[in-house]
């Protein structure tokens, strides 16, 4: 299999990427960091540490580290990346063939693009990050516009009218007008 071509953000044209994505990372070392030390006092305390137990708990902590870390999301014009501990997916965002915003329990916006690079991007990302969601709006936009856009237009309309409901939501807050 060839490797694709991902375009390279131009100069001029800075990364956007989610503002929260740091502060989840270190919840979920200070979790895994937290449950580690816990249990390797409890066991210290309970009749001291071995090997197997301590190894154990070791792996418990890496687990649930690896569970709690969320993708980091990086959007540029033209191009959303999606990064986890072992992958890292990227979409055209100016070359969309699909986004699909489906209903019910998962909460993720699916974006494929023309040259076959599929992205899955949480709906809390985006409406907690405004600037990485006008950039994909503007990508999608488009693909609409090229004509490479062939499902998900009303999809893209319905998470349109949600982040900006959730934003005005926001700003009233702030402001104490609600």
């Amino acid at each position: 299999m060839e490797p694709r071509f991902i375009p390279q953000p131009q100069s001029g044209h800075p990364a956007v990427q989610d503002r929260e994505w740091a502060g989840e990372a270190r919840a979920a070392t200070g979790c895994a960091g937290l449950l580690l030390s816990v249990s390797l006092t409890l066991d210290a305390c309970d009749g001291g540490l071995n090997l197997p137990a301590t190894l154990l708990w070791i792996a418990l902590a890496v687990v649930l580290f690896v569970v709690l870390l969320p993708a980091k999301v990086v959007a540029e014009p033209g191009r959303l990346t999606v990064r986890t501990l072992w992958t890292r997916t990227a979409v055209r965002t100016d070359r969309l063939t699909v986004l699909r915003w489906p209903d019910g329990v998962e909460r993720c916006l699916v974006l494929a693009d023309a040259e076959g690079g599929v992205a899955h991007v949480e709906l809390r990302v985006l409406l907690a990050n405004p600037p990485l969601w006008l950039l994909l709006e503007a990508g999608a936009r488009s693909s609409r516009e090229n004509g490479t856009l062939r499902y998900g237009e009303g999809d893209l309309q319905r998470l349109g009218r949600r982040v900006e409901r959730d934003t005005a939501a926001s700003v009233f807050r702030i402001s104490g007008l609600r």
